[in-house]
């Protein structure tokens, strides 16, 4: 199975530029958890999570409209490709700790978002009568690997 075939393709974006309140605005409006931060040439040069601007409002005291995307984003940015296997991604995600992996197409430019929410609903999905065994495990795999560096990055 390929990225392309599990990932979310109606991704909403931000630009370093904007204001931590459209970001925001656009996690509401969405239901998501987190956007892509792309250039103009929408190539990804960061990323957001509500995680983010929830800290960026209390560290810096500020009201989001007065904070800019790029004041409260990461700056770097691990991605995948849409035609890479989900192998590849699931051992990035593992690796880099990260619950949502963006997605780029073969010029570097945002094609989708792959969530471990999206793999989740795939691996409890029934094939013939079964479930698919082999993508719980390696869900697990990244779940553990997370749940590890949080436990790490506590101490």
């Amino acid at each position: 199975m390929i990225v392309e075939d599990m990932m979310n393709r109606a991704v909403q974006c931000s630009n370093p530029g904007d204001s931590l309140n459209r970001a925001a605005q656009l996690m509401w409006e969405n239901t998501c958890g987190a956007v892509p931060i792309v250039d103009d040439q929408r190539r990804p040069v960061g990323f957001l999570t509500d995680r983010d601007v929830c800290m960026a409002a209390y560290t810096q005291g500020k009201p989001l409209e007065a904070m800019s995307v790029e004041s409260a984003m990461a700056r770097r940015v691990v991605t995948c490709q849409a035609a890479d296997d989900l192998g590849v991604a699931l051992r990035l995600m593992a690796e880099n700790g990260l619950r949502r992996l963006p997605v780029v197409d073969s010029e570097g430019r945002i094609a989708g978002i792959l969530a471990l929410d999206d793999i989740a609903c795939e691996a409890g999905r029934k094939l013939r009568g079964g479930v698919n065994s082999e993508l719980r495990e390696r869900l697990a795999e990244v779940w553990i690997s997370i749940c590890r560096g949080r436990a790490r990055a506590r101490v």
